[in-house]
């Protein structure tokens, strides 16, 4: 299109001139035909003589013939007919090289006028010859068909032409079109190839004669008629182009007054201050007309179009801008024409997207009338803009058909309903820059699309940050959204529905039973009827949303009251649950029932799955839980906790009891065949659900519904707690089996399933607290259960012999530490690495009689009968010494506090090292044999078999058992000790008939004793069970609360058990005489 710029330029001019100075022009014409010519034949034989006698002859000069001033003739003319400066740009006719230089650029054109042989003075007299013969059609007649007319004259074709593009003009208004300096196609905007127009279009050309024909259809040729008086007179627009010529026609067609007169200009003129006017008189005209339709059908023509489109790429001027956006969007408005010819050159839609990214807020009203793809919204980065206007408090626009915040709106609305990833991160900015509230405030906006569309973004919104609940729930008139419901469509009403059904979702039990009681009441109309004929008509995918609101608000009431509301909707929870074959609507009747538990995160999440776990008895020490799993309740206010707290279970239950009661049960079976589903997600909803209602039935009044659970229930949640993967899954199961065990007839039933049930049960007891109670009670009376739930095998071992016996053992940062006989340490693997030999060193020149861990973890302590202690450090898996501690004394048994350490010397008494070096010896008198050291206190066990507590801090000795003091009883030495929970455990020999045996470590008391008859070299406890190591190389388990022996490990045949230890209550590490180090856990 640039290109022929300059010839329309040129060609404008010339029309201004008068005959005397287009006589001139003609001479002018005349003369440079003779200097082109004369130079012609020069050039000729130049070649001829080039051709005979080859190179080395040089080119003539050029003849130029005196030109008389023609130079000076021009440049007057060009003064005369511009009169002043253009006002340029870059785009379209308004070229920025021809404001700066207009004279050069008329010179430039009125050469290539004479080379194309162009007729000087552009247009003649004959062009009024183009005026066509079908303006004047008979009204009685049919109208012709669309393709039978010119889209440039809007007359039936004479001469169809049909361009590259697909497009088909009238070839005179095409060919005037071309010579304008336009490279496009009129109607795609598309660019041309080439200018030289194609033949007739015979075919088209036949039907529409064979048209004229059959309807008898028939023209009155008017008088050939002279420019218009008027246009002669003076006018601010000044003179253009004669209006003759068929664009110019076809743009004025229809149009009277001084409309035409604006409107040549606007199409024709070069100059871009006299278009700006153009426009601003066309706005004028159009208020003063009131927009009627003669004046709306002249400018939705696609030339006067293209002119507005050009004052876009061009001006500056923002009165002019804002006029032309006006127009466009009025007109758009009302003629689907205008949008075709708007929308058929993408640098259009591009330039009114610039123009509204700059600050022009009307434009976005165009954009949105131009319905661009959310694709196209995106790759414009319209977002920033559009929250722009919707922040804004003003929303002044002179545009009657629409304002730029609704269009902001639903072109928002528009992009958030596109891909999911790119809906989020937008809806991520909307939050971000506040613009929620603007878009509540829509909420009660005249049209009813934009309320739509306030809805629909709300609703995203809260699905990609939920914490965005309170604001909405805070400032929402929900009474204007349930006016909306009665005179909506279904789609509509089922997006206001869910609109309603997420904003109930807020943390607090209290605010969501205040907005249901909104809801339920606030409407003119009763909202619960209302919503139970939508359900009855509503989509399979929609149900479940509608059911589950509505029977929110039925629960508002007495529950055990019969209500049509509750039975319709509890029924089409069902009916979903049992019908696989509509979308996913199973999956959202499942999680819907999960929602109606009335527990909700701050971001919107249902917690229903951390509530439960947690009323399994989920351990703090255990793993967090994560995600929606959070529950995350002000602490703040203890008093409104509490009243927090009475009113979510009050709706809980009333909630639940709703479910349950249902047809007797109806619901556990749909339940039931959720959980035989491959799905994930269905069956994860469906666990939960059932899960939570079966627990229910524990604290509601039985009145049957238990064995109505149990009959279709039990089998799955035993194969969920025996086999499923997740180990949270099996906590739900286990919660749910938990309330069977309330009743005779289901604790019988679930005697069937016992072993299945107590090796899972015994995993989860690390984590689950009701794992252990449900232990204990599947197992009471039964020695066979006993021995079954501990029952042991070993799960690695590894024969150290080389390094002669295993005389300690230490956990120690995830690595298990072993100290040998001839002075190594070595580091083994833990976890699925479990003894993999990962390193092996040798610091201690004798045997490593002793491993200790700092009470803090940081710190791992090495006693040797070399008379030293080691400390070492972890770093990548390997131990380092960083320091070494000269004991004088060979080191056995060796506990550690903070700034000391106590072993048991080669000699009598305990002694007590400082590192600073200091030491001293406690408890002289005897031959200790073992040591505890917990909380200060210092427990020693002796070979005459007493037992002294020693305060570190005070010296304090007091005696918890004393020793024998014939001189020919037999030797009945303590061999270890350990304390725990308050109670002291020593071993010896079973010579007094117990070698075990259990005092109050706080006053002395006996509490117990293990009966075992064999006589115990070490022992360790964990939090259930004490194991007892012998020199035979047995150990003996015993349960902690029955003191009874549930299991006998045998580590080997010839060989004593020389230390144990145990990690994180799971995992048995024994070492023994034979060097072997074996780990043992439970099956």
């Amino acid at each position: 299109m640039e290109e022929g710029r300059p010839a329309v330029a040129a060609m404008t001019l010339l029309s201004r001139m008068s005959d005397g100075q287009a006589t001139e022009l003609r001479e002018l014409e005349n003369t440079y035909e003779g200097v082109i010519d004369e130079n012609s034949r020069v050039y000729a034989g130049y070649l001829k003589e080039l051709l005979r006698s080859g190179d080395g002859i040089s080119p003539p000069e050029l003849v130029f013939p005196a030109l008389n001033g023609v130079e000076e003739e021009i440049n007057e003319m060009v003064d005369e007919a511009i009169g002043r400066g253009d006002i340029g740009s870059t785009n379209g006719r308004f070229n920025e090289e021809d404001r700066k230089r207009p004279s050069l650029r008329l010179k430039t054109e009125y050469q290539r006028k004479k080379q194309t042989s162009i007729d000087s003075t552009c247009f003649s007299s004959s062009d009024l010859s183009m005026i066509d013969d079908d303006k004047f059609l008979a009204s009685s007649k049919p109208a012709p068909p669309k393709d039978f007319v010119c889209p440039i004259t809007s007359n039936l074709f004479d001469d169809p032409v049909t361009l590259e593009t697909g497009q088909t003009y009238e070839r005179r208004a095409i060919q005037e079109w071309l010579e304008r300096g336009n490279m496009t196609c009129p109607i795609t905007r598309q660019k041309l190839h080439s200018s030289k127009l194609p033949k007739t279009n015979y075919v088209l050309k036949r039907l529409i004669a064979s048209w004229r024909e059959e309807n008898a259809y028939s023209t009155v040729t008017p008088s050939l008629r002279s420019p218009s008086p008027e246009l002669s007179q003076p006018n601010p627009l000044k003179r253009s182009p004669s209006p003759t010529t068929v664009i110019t026609k076809a743009c004025v067609d229809g149009a009277t007054g001084d409309l035409p007169l604006a409107i040549n200009t606007l199409c024709t003129s070069d100059v871009l201050s006299e278009a700006e006017m153009a426009v601003l008189q066309i706005e004028r005209l159009w208020r003063e007309s009131g927009a009627g339709s003669q004046v709306v059908s002249a400018l939705s023509k696609p030339a006067v179009v293209n002119g507005f489109v050009e004052i876009l790429f061009n001006s500056i001027d923002l009165q002019v801008l804002r006029t032309s956006v006006f127009l466009l969007s009025e007109l758009a408005s009302m003629d689907k024409l205008v949008i075709q010819t708007l929308s058929s050159a993408d640098s259009d839609v591009e330039c009114m997207a610039a123009l509204f990214k700059k600050g022009l807020a009307e434009a976005v009203v165009l954009i949105y009338l131009l319905h661009p793809s959310w694709e196209r919204l995106i790759e414009m980065d319209m977002v920033e803009a559009l929250l722009m206007v919707l922040k804004s408090r003003e929303d002044d626009s002179s545009i009657s058909c629409m304002k730029p915040k609704t269009a902001s709106i639903l072109l928002l609305q528009q992009i958030l309903a596109s891909d999911h990833k790119i809906s989020a991160d937008v809806v991520d900015v909307l939050i971000s820059e506040g613009v929620v509230e603007s878009i509540i405030w829509s909420l009660a906006a005249d049209l009813e699309e934009v309320r739509m569309a306030a809805i629909r973004i709300l609703v995203r919104c809260m699905e990609v940050d939920g914490n965005c609940r309170h604001v909405i729930a805070g400032k929402a008139k929900l009474e204007i959204i349930l006016e909306n419901f009665a005179t909506v469509g279904d789609m509509e009403r089922f997006e206001i529905v869910r609109f309603l059904f997420e904003l109930v979702k807020l943390d607090r039990r209290t605010y969501n039973e205040r907005l249901l009681h909104i809801i339920k009441d606030g409407g003119k109309f009763s909202t619960m009827h209302a919503l139970v004929v939508y359900l009855q008509t509503a989509l399979q995918d929609q149900s479940p949303i509608i059911a589950g609101l509505l029977l929110q608000l039925d629960i508002l009431v007495e529950p055990r009251k019969a209500s049509i509301y509750r039975e319709e909707a509890i029924d089409a929870l069902i009916s979903c649950l049992r019908n696989p074959d509509i979308n996913n609507s199973q999956l959202l009747a499942a999680e819907t029932i999960v929602s109606l538990h009335g527990r909700f995160s701050s971001s919107g999440e249902t917690v229903t799955r951390a509530s439960l776990l947690r009323r399994a008895g989920l351990k703090k020490t255990s793993r967090p839980l994560m995600g929606s799993d959070q529950i995350d309740y002000n602490q703040d206010n203890s008093d409104e906790n509490l009243e927090e707290d009475k009113v979510t279970d009050d709706w809980e239950r009333k909630m639940a009891y709703a479910l349950v009661s249902h047809e007797f049960g109806l619901l556990f079976e749909a339940l039931a065949e959720g959980l035989k589903s491959e799905h994930r997600d269905l069956f994860s909803a469906c666990l939960i659900s059932a899960s939570w209602l079966t627990y229910m039935l524990s604290i509601l009044p039985d009145t049957g519904l238990r064995g109505a659970a149990r009959v279709c229930l039990l089998k799955h949640f035993v194969l969920v707690l025996k086999s499923a993967d997740d180990v949270d899954d099996k906590a739900l199961a286990m919660l749910a089996l938990s309330s069977f065990m309330n009743d005779t007839e289901g604790m019988h039933d679930l005697t069937f399933h016992i072993k299945d049930m107590i090796k899972t049960l015994r995993e989860l007891k690390k984590s689950y607290v009701l794992a252990n109670e449900m232990l204990k009670h599947l197992c009471r009376g039964q020695e066979s259960c006993m021995l079954e739930m501990w029952n042991h095998q070993v799960k690695a071992q590894v024969d150290c012999s080389i390094h002669g016996e295993v005389l300690s053992i230490a956990y120690f940062k995830n690595r298990i530490i072993s100290g040998h006989s001839d002075g190594t340490i070595m580091v083994w693997g833990s976890g699925d690495k479990l003894l993999h030999q990962i390193q092996e060193t040798r610091e201690h020149t004798k045997a490593v009689t002793s491993l200790a861990v700092l009470q803090s973890g940081k710190k791992l302590f090495s006693g040797s009968v070399d008379k030293s202690v080691r400390v070492w450090s972890l770093h990548d898996g390997h131990i380092n010494c960083m320091e070494f501690h000269d004991t004088k004394d060979q080191v056995h048994n060796l506990n550690i506090a903070n700034n000391m350490a106590c072993f048991i010397p080669q000699g009598a008494g305990v002694k007590v090292l400082t590192w600073n070096g200091a030491s001293k010896i406690l408890n002289p008198n005897k031959s200790v044999k073992c040591l505890s050291l917990v909380q200060g206190k210092l427990y020693c066990g002796c070979s005459d078999g007493s037992i002294q507590e020693i305060d570190l801090a005070t010296g304090t000795l007091g005696t918890i058992q004393a020793g024998s003091k014939k001189l020919l009883a037999k030797a009945n030495p303590i061999n270890a000790l350990q304390v725990q929970d308050g109670l002291l455990y020593s071993a010896s020999t079973p010579l007094d008939g117990a070698a075990i045996k259990i005092w109050n470590a706080s006053n002395y008391s006996p509490v117990g004793s293990l009966p075992s008859i064999l006589e115990v070299r070490s022992m360790t406890i964990s939090s259930e069970l004490i194991y007892l190591g012998s020199k035979t190389g047995a150990v003996e388990v015993w349960s902690k609360e029955k003191l009874s022996r549930v299991g006998t490990l045998q580590t080997g045949n010839n060989c004593r058990v020389q230390c144990m230890t145990f990690i994180n209550d799971e995992l048995l590490l024994v070492g023994t005489s034979d060097g072997k180090l074996q780990a043992w856990g439970l099956i």
